[in-house]
């Protein structure tokens, strides 16, 4: 699971990396929840709350409709 989440990050990775950030794969556990790490600029963005879920989440579920939720790490 966590090889097949990667490959979808990596289709997301581009759009964050334009905007000067990225996302970091931390884990996924045995319920399907994506545990990532917004980086660079989207670290401390106003607006990650909203690139998380509606844009890797949405995309993730999309693409891999077992995953549950995301979830940024602490």
């Amino acid at each position: 699971m966590k090889e097949r989440v990667q490959e979808v990050l990596n289709k997301v990775r581009p759009s964050l990396q334009a905007d000067g950030g990225d996302v970091e794969l931390v884990d996924v556990d045995e319920n399907n929840v994506v545990t990532v790490r917004l980086q660079g600029a989207c670290a401390g963005c106003p607006m990650s709350q909203m690139t998380l879920k509606g844009g890797i989440e949405r995309i993730l579920k999309q693409e891999i409709p077992e995953i549950k939720s995301v979830e940024a790490a602490m």
